[in-house]
């Protein structure tokens, strides 16, 4: 089942850009895998790409986990590059766009 919406955006680049808006009880590395798939027009369960190759997806849950009072985490923001992709990791969504 897919969770989270997608937005896909052309523009004059081959590549589109993705923007992924995660559900609350969708971790962020799970999202950030989704995003991929979806960029790479990849099938999530047959993906190639993996994103422990680029990122320690336990770290990336852990940073945007909810604090110790309970409360989310609405700040901050990671990113790093899979490929010609860059990402960008958000407390709420995820965004994938080409690097060049």
């Amino acid at each position: 089942m897919t969770k989270g919406r997608v937005t896909e955006s052309n523009g004059c680049s081959p590549r589109r850009r993705i923007q992924y808006e995660r559900d609350a009880d969708e971790s962020p590395s799970i999202a950030a895998a989704m995003a991929l798939a979806q960029y790479f027009g990849d099938d999530i369960t047959a993906t190639s790409t993996r994103l422990y190759d680029y990122i320690d997806p336990d770290a990336l849950d852990s940073l945007f986990a909810d604090t110790n009072r309970g409360k989310r985490r609405t700040a901050g923001t990671v990113e790093f590059e899979v490929d010609d992709a860059l990402v960008t990791i958000r407390s709420d969504r995820i965004d994938v766009r080409p690097t060049r």
